[in-house]
C-alpha cells in the first residue's frame, strides 16, 4: 500500500459550514447524508469519506478489513469548528468494505471499538462491523408515492397486519432458515391482499444484536436488518409491498438502546448518547440506557432516522414504541429512583419537546405519511398537533379498549352480564385520540397464550368467540390491527423462534377465521360508514347499549353522506335471540352483509336470510325497527337503503 492510501486525506469535506451550524444549533435531520460513510470522488480518487460525533475523544481512527483491522494507520482529524465531529477522506474503499471507530477517550485513556452510529448496513449478529454501502436503488412505486396522501389519510380505511419478519414464514426443509426480503416480498405481498388488509406493520427491522428482542433492542439506526438481506433488499420488499397497493409501516424505538460494548453506550469514554445519572439514563425494566433528549445532537440522531425511513426507504408511516416511558421520569420506578423535572413534576419535558419535533418534522417533510404513538396512559393529546398543546401524533394505539374487551372476551358467557361495561365503556373517550385498536403481539407472549386460547369454552365456542371479537373491532370506530396468525386462529402464543402455524389453515374452522377477516377488511374497505368518521362523535350512534341481561349491544356507523350507515348488532352469548326488535332511523329494507354465525366461517348458519325489512314499530327512541334473528356468539353487519 502506497503512502497515500495507508493515511487519511482531510481534503474538502461533505460537511459545510451551514451542516455545522444546523448540526450545533439542534436543527439538522438529515444527518445521514453527512455523518456515518459514503463513497466519494475527491480529487479523482474514489475513495470513502467517513465522519463521526466524538466530542470527548482524544483521538479516533478506522480500522477496517482494507487495513487489517490496524488501529493506527487511519487517524481522522478533529473539525477545527468544535462541533465534536471527526471526519477524514480513504482513498479506495468501495462498496461492502468492513469497518468500525477506534476511540481512545480523554477520559481515563479509555479505549474502544465502536461500530458506526450512521451506516446503512452491518455485519450479520453477532459479527457487529459496520459495512460501507451505496443506497442506490430504482424504485418502481411511483403510482403508490403519488397517490399514498388517499392511502394513508384519516378518514381511510387502515386495516393493519402486524409482522415479525424472522418467524411470519419460514423454510423447515433448509434448517428452518428465515425467508430473506425478496422472498418475503411476494409471499406476503399475495398472501395481505387475498386477506384484504390495507397496510403491513414490520416489528422493528433496524439492525438488532439480540434476536430475541425482536428488534427492540437497537443499534442501527439507519440500517434494516442484514439478518435478511441487504438494504436494496429491503428496498424491494418495500417496493413490491406498494406496487400490490399495500402501505408499509416500521416500528421505531427513539426511548432507548441495549448496552452491547459495540455500539452507543459510552461511546467516547463519556456519556454521550444516554443521561450520565443512571436515575434518568437507565431503564430498570428492561435493562437498557436511555436517550438524552434533552440534548441537540441526540435529538438530531434519532430525528435523522425517522426521516431517513421515510426518505430513503418510501416508508408510509412510523409507530413509535413504549411511548409512556419517555413521557414520564418515574416510568418503571419507585419513589427515589428517579429525578423530578424542573418543576418538581413527573413529566419528561425534554422528550415531550423531542416528541414534537419529531412529528412536526415528519409531517413537514412527508405530509402524506403517518405516525402513531404506542402510548399506554391517558397522557392528554397524543394525536393532537403540537401548535395546539398536543404530541402531534397522528393516531394512537387504544391499550383501553384492548385491555377491557380481551377482559370481557376471556369470560365465560354466563358471566359477561356482569361486566357489560367492559364492552360499552370504550365508547365514552373513543373520540378524545385518533385511535387504532391494536390486537398486537404483545397479547399473545409471555404465557398470556393466543387469542384463540384466551376464549372461552369448547371448541366451537372458542371460534365464535373469536369471529365474534374480529366483527366487534372491525365495527368499533378506530383503525384496527391484528397480528399475524390471529388472522387464522393459532392455538398457540407466538414463538419468535419458528414459523406461525399455517398448517392449521387445512383445518375447516381455522380456514372460517381466516375468511371470516378476509371478509370483514373487504367489507370495511368498501363501506364509508366504517372508516370515514371513525375520529369523530358524529360518525357513531348507540341504538342500544342497556341490555346487560342478554349481553347484546347495536348500534349504527354514518359515513360523511347521509346514505352511508350500517348498522352492527352484537351477540355475545351462546344463546340464539328470536324477534329480537333492533330500532333504526328509517324504512326499507335492511341487508344483512355480514353474519359471524355463517357456515362459511365455522358457525351455526343462524341468520335472517339475507336481511330484514324496517317495520313501522317504534322501538329504541327510533320510528322503526327490525325483527331480527341474533346468532349464538354472532355479530351481525346490516346495510341501509333510504327511499
Amino acid at each position: 500500500m502506497n503512502d497515500r492510501a495507508q493515511g487519511v486525506l482531510h481534503g474538502a469535506s461533505p460537511l459545510t459550514d451551514t451542516d455545522v451550524y444546523l448540526f450545533r444549533e439542534g436543527n439538522h435531520f438529515r444527518l445521514y447524508e453527512k455523518l456515518g460513510s459514503h463513497i466519494i470522488e475527491q480529487e479523482g480518487v474514489r475513495g470513502a469519506f467517513f465522519a463521526v460525533w466524538a466530542p470527548d475523544a482524544e483521538r479516533v481512527s478506522v480500522m477496517g478489513d482494507f487495513n487489517n483491522w490496524d488501529n493506527q494507520s487511519h487517524p481522522l482529524a478533529p473539525r477545527w469548528d468544535g462541533s465534536g465531529i471527526w471526519e477524514g477522506f480513504i482513498p479506495g474503499i468501495e462498496n461492502g468494505a468492513l469497518y468500525k471507530y477506534h476511540i481512545i477517550s480523554r477520559h481515563n485513556g479509555y479505549r474502544t471499538d465502536k461500530s458506526d452510529p450512521f451506516a446503512f448496513y452491518w455485519e450479520v449478529p453477532p459479527r457487529s462491523s459496520s459495512i460501507v454501502w451505496d443506497l442506490g436503488y430504482e424504485w418502481g412505486d411511483r403510482d403508490w408515492m403519488q397517490t399514498r396522501h388517499g392511502r394513508n389519510a384519516l378518514d381511510k380505511p387502515v386495516s393493519i397486519y402486524e409482522v415479525h419478519l424472522g418467524s411470519w414464514r419460514r423454510v423447515p426443509e433448509e434448517g428452518n432458515r428465515y425467508l430473506n426480503y425478496r422472498e418475503m416480498a411476494h409471499y406476503l405481498a399475495d398472501y395481505v391482499k387475498e386477506a384484504g388488509f390495507t397496510h403491513v406493520e414490520f416489528l422493528p427491522v433496524m439492525e438488532h444484536p439480540f434476536y430475541g428482542s425482536w428488534g427492540y433492542q437497537v443499534l442501527g439506526y439507519f440500517a434494516p436488518t442484514s439478518r435478511y438481506g441487504t438494504p436494496q433488499d429491503f428496498m424491494y420488499l418495500v417496493d413490491h409491498l406498494h406496487k400490490n397497493g399495500i402501505g408499509v409501516i416500521l416500528d421505531w424505538v427513539p426511548s432507548h438502546f441495549p448496552d452491547d460494548v459495540h455500539g452507543l453506550v459510552y461511546f467516547d469514554g463519556t456519556h454521550l448518547y444516554e443521561h450520565q445519572d443512571p436515575k434518568k439514563g437507565y431503564h430498570p425494566e428492561w435493562k437498557s440506557y436511555i436517550f438524552n433528549h434533552g440534548r441537540h445532537e441526540v435529538r438530531e440522531f434519532l430525528i435523522s432516522s425517522a426521516v431517513f425511513w421515510l426518505d430513503k426507504y418510501h416508508i408510509d408511516g412510523l409507530r413509535v414504541d413504549a411511548v409512556a416511558s419517555m413521557l414520564y421520569l418515574d416510568y418503571a420506578r419507585q419513589n427515589g429512583e428517579w429525578i423530578p423535572n424542573e418543576y418538581g413534576g413527573k413529566e419528561n419535558i425534554d422528550a415531550i419537546n423531542f416528541l414534537r419535533r419529531f412529528n412536526e418534522t415528519a409531517y413537514h417533510d412527508y405530509p402524506d405519511t403517518q405516525t402513531i404513538a404506542e402510548e399506554s396512559t391517558a397522557w392528554p393529546m397524543v394525536s393532537r398537533p403540537a401548535y395546539a398543546g398536543g404530541l402531534g401524533f397522528g393516531m394512537k394505539w387504544n391499550m383501553g379498549w384492548m385491555h377491557d374487551t380481551l377482559k370481557y372476551f376471556s369470560l365465560d358467557p354466563v358471566y359477561r352480564k356482569h361486566h357489560h361495561n367492559d364492552l360499552t365503556f370504550s365508547i365514552w373517550y373513543a373520540f378524545y385520540e385518533n385511535f387504532v385498536l391494536p390486537l398486537s403481539h404483545d397479547e399473545v407472549v409471555y404465557g398470556k397464550g393466543s387469542l384463540l386460547g384466551r376464549m372461552p369454552g369448547d371448541d366451537w365456542q372458542k371460534f365464535a368467540n373469536l369471529r365474534a371479537l374480529y366483527g366487534y373491532m372491525f365495527g368499533h370506530p378506530g383503525k384496527k390491527l391484528l397480528f399475524m396468525g390471529g388472522e387464522f386462529g393459532q392455538g398457540s402464543e407466538w414463538w419468535h423462534e419458528e414459523s406461525i402455524h399455517w398448517h392449521l389453515l387445512q383445518y375447516p374452522l381455522h380456514q372460517g377465521v381466516l375468511k371470516w377477516v378476509s371478509d370483514l377488511n373487504r367489507f370495511y374497505r368498501n363501506e364509508p360508514a366504517l372508516y370515514e368518521r371513525d375520529f369523530e362523535m358524529d360518525g357513531f350512534e348507540w341504538v342500544d347499549f342497556s341490555d346487560w341481561e342478554g349481553s347484546v349491544i347495536s348500534f349504527l356507523r354514518k359515513g360523511k353522506s347521509a346514505n352511508e350507515m350500517v348498522l352492527v348488532v352484537c351477540n355475545m352469548t351462546p344463546v340464539p335471540r328470536r324477534n329480537y326488535h333492533v330500532g333504526v332511523p328509517y324504512p326499507g329494507w335492511w341487508r344483512e352483509s355480514l353474519n359471524s354465525d355463517a357456515k362459511e366461517y365455522g358457525g351455526s348458519g343462524v341468520g335472517n336470510t339475507g336481511g330484514a325489512e324496517a317495520a313501522p314499530v317504534p322501538c329504541h327512541g327510533r320510528p322503526y325497527s327490525l325483527s331480527l334473528m341474533l346468532p349464538p356468539l354472532g355479530v351481525l353487519f346490516f346495510k341501509g337503503h333510504r327511499g
